[in-house]
């Protein structure tokens, strides 16, 4: 284990003596990201909680540099690993700032007393995560959101070499989500901290992880990288999944097709169809979509939304054979929309089928 700044042996976890998850096996290297995913209830927080000390392991033991987290005292862990998990704590009359604050107590004496020094970290540390407007609000009447960006300074300011976080984007709107995880890549890469987080959004742990852990089940089911775990065949299996689809390449959920006999053919290509698609599903309109390069990205929402979609081998021109293929479909729809306003050498066909279209007087301009 000479290689990993954190790791643990045979974790095992649970509640009230009774294991949960068996034989956990974590390896992490400074400057690295673990993100645990999995079906609610699976026992990403109990893992969590259980590397924090806020629960008792059952089994197996947890290092840090190779010194075991159960014989560090309270104060030597809280310098070397800060934790913002899904609790909420409720100080009685603090501000934010003071909240804040409470990351400077493992280095301050007997008395707790803060230093020029540690308040300047503090102001630091807000000022990372953008909340220096809420400094002197009272923590209690902030929101979810602004909550989870105080308690984030209050980690970073806490200056620890590992971070553990349970669902910390949860109730964050889109853009202060993209902020987290900005500011956790820049500690990351400039301090060389290593993190551990449960995430829902398996976008955003696409995007930001290094490694995944998948949790489900008595053990551990997959530990790989992001091109090892997100694969839509494997994410169906993990959360069991009965409706809809998992797009790998885009890390997005599409709803469900419409079933039954097309009503409308939709000529669309190079991202200009989707909207369309996704309007008609939501009408529960069953429609077919085509000519579409299987390179396109109209091609991978299509493959999930419509009855039936035409495909054509990418980089290749639309052959007559795929051509009267999507003909013979379109002539059944009732109406055709074009999202397209010209056609190149290779879907120079598909300018053939709208003009098909409007000679059947199918064509349409709006659904």
């Amino acid at each position: 284990m000479m290689d990993y700044f954190f790791y643990t042996e045979q974790m095992t976890v649970g509640y009230d003596g009774k294991p949960l998850i068996k034989e956990i096996e974590i390896r992490l290297r400074r400057g690295e990201i673990l993100t645990l995913i999995g079906p609610n209830g699976a026992g990403k927080s109990t893992i969590l909680k259980s590397i924090t000390r806020q629960l008792k392991l059952l089994g197996g033991a947890v290092y840090l540099e190779r010194q075991s987290l159960a014989k560090m005292s309270g104060k030597e862990a809280a310098r070397r690993m800060s934790a913002v998990l899904t609790e909420r704590i409720r100080p009685e009359l603090m501000t934010c700032r003071e909240v804040v604050a409470t990351g400077r107590y493992p280095y301050t004496g007997t008395l707790g007393i803060l230093s020029g020094e540690d308040w300047e970290k503090v102001e630091e540390a807000m000022e990372l995560v953008h909340v220096t407007e809420l400094k002197e609000r009272d923590f209690s009447a902030v929101s979810d959101g602004q909550r989870q960006r105080i308690l984030l300074a209050r980690a970073i300011c806490q200056e620890p070499e590992l971070i553990i976080m349970d669902e910390p984007t949860s109730f964050l709107d889109i853009r202060h989500k993209l902020e987290f995880l900005s500011v956790l890549k820049e500690l990351v890469n400039k301090k060389n901290t290593a993190v551990i987080l449960s995430l829902h959004e398996l976008d955003l742990a696409q995007k930001i992880s290094d490694y995944i852990l998948c949790v489900h089940g008595e053990f551990i089911e997959r530990y790989g990288t992001p091109e090892e775990i997100f694969t839509e065949d494997y994410i169906r299996q993990l959360y069991r999944m009965t409706k809809g689809s998992y797009n790998a390449a885009f890390g997005c959920l599409e709803m469900e097709a419409c079933r039954g006999e097309p009503e409308i053919f939709v000529i669309g290509g190079g991202g200009k169809g989707i909207p369309l698609y996704r309007k008609l599903q939501r009408q529960g309109v069953p429609f077919a979509a085509g000519v579409l390069h299987k390179n396109d990205v109209d091609y991978q929402v299509a493959k999930a939304l419509a009855a039936c979609v035409i495909g054509e081998e990418p980089f290749e021109a639309i052959c007559q054979q795929t051509f009267q293929e999507a003909l013979a479909v379109m002539e059944k729809c009732s109406r055709v929309f074009c999202c397209l306003d010209s056609f190149g050498t290779m879907n120079e066909k598909n300018g053939k089928l709208w003009e098909r279209a409007k000679a059947l007087g199918k064509h349409v301009t709006e659904v």
